[in-house]
């Protein structure tokens, strides 16, 4: 290993799981940085997810399982603190006795400046290079233009939002070409773009065409960048076989959350996490819809999550169905050397 030590461990990514107490200034600690995006699921009941981040600002929410606008409620996410964050009394992230997970990425430690790299000036970019996560806002033109990321390397995988209005979820990966789109609030599978969405991506910018769901004229939208990093972050694709022995998909570090979609057809967002039941073997949420977590049927899609990547224990199509192919995205928990290089994961 090329480093001349470590001189510091950072999470750059950690599930929190916490109770609910429907009260107010409920802090949540124990995440292991101040998170700049912030995603909360129950488990225990049937409630939307709820996404808040730094750029856009506390009790601004949208959630993954719609395509609705962008909302403020104070009730939710009330400020990113030193060690996670603090909640107020809603229901979807704070009901008492209720069980949720949260999962907290890192992006630049706070709303960032604007990034004007691109024909687009973003309104604020906060963006972690040494992660490979940007999160930017900006106004859309409703005609081709470009959007600076900052990440200083072409983002593998993106995801926007209107903010502003009632539009879908829109997720493009050079994974699967920048031909192709998924949509997050949906269980579709990918479908061509036909030249809309984003058609190029660089080391400072993506390129945007007029579509409304990610550049319409005046309409304001969220994006999230992901570049890839070896032994934190790795996003990629792989073939079910349909056995319970399933397919082994190679990352280079132990995965501490994974989400899954079947392109090849019809398949929700399976999102696994190393903090819920069983480590291996954990249950799954779907980001496309309300479902709490369970322990039976389908959504037990399990999934074995080893040293260096995961593997398929279930015979499903979401995630290892024959001949299926799915994408992923993937995160570990980052050890970074002197040299400002994330290593392997623990």
């Amino acid at each position: 290993m090329a480093y001349t030590g470590i001189n510091k461990s950072t999470d750059y990514f950690n599930t929190k799981l916490y109770t609910g107490n429907d009260s107010n200034s409920h802090a949540i600690t124990g995440v292991g940085h101040q998170p700049d995006w912030v995603w909360i699921k129950a488990r225990s009941t049937n409630t939307s997810h709820s996404l808040t981040d730094a750029v856009r600002g506390v009790g601004k929410n949208i959630k993954s399982d719609t395509s609705g606008a962008e909302f403020t409620n104070t009730n939710y996410v009330a400020s990113f603190d030193s060690d996670g964050f603090t909640i107020n009394n809603d229901g979807d992230i704070n009901g008492n006795n209720r069980t949720y997970a949260s999962w907290n990425w890192k992006a630049g430690g706070g709303q960032g400046s604007a990034n004007t790299d691109g024909s687009i000036n973003t309104t604020y970019t906060s963006v972690n290079t040494t992660a490979g996560f940007s999160i930017s806002s900006y106004t859309g033109t409703g005609s081709s233009a470009t959007i600076g990321h900052g990440l200083a390397t072409p983002p593998k995988f993106t995801i926007i939002k209107k903010t502003s209005g009632t539009g879908d979820w829109s997720v493009q990966s050079s994974v699967i070409g920048l031909s192709n789109y998924l949509v997050l609030n949906s269980t579709n599978a990918s479908a061509g773009t036909s030249g809309a969405l984003i058609s190029a991506v660089s080391s400072t910018t993506l390129t945007v065409d007029g579509n409304s769901d990610v550049n319409g004229s005046g309409s304001t939208y969220i994006a999230y960048c992901f570049a890839e990093k070896t032994g934190y972050s790795k996003f990629g694709s792989y073939v079910g076989n349909g056995n319970a022995d399933g397919t082994f998909v190679y990352t280079g570090f132990k995965p501490n959350w994974v989400m899954i979609k079947e392109t090849s057809g019809v398949g929700g967002w399976r999102i696994f996490d190393n903090k819920r039941p069983g480590y291996n073997e954990p249950y799954a949420l779907l980001a496309d819809n309300s479902d709490a977590e369970t322990e039976t049927g389908a959504s037990r899609n399990k999934i074995d999550q080893l040293s260096n990547g995961f593997k398929l224990r279930f015979q499903y199509n979401d995630t290892n169905g024959a001949g299926g192919s799915y994408i992923y995205m993937a995160f570990g928990q980052s050890l970074v050397g002197s040299n400002n290089i994330p290593c392997t994961a623990r």
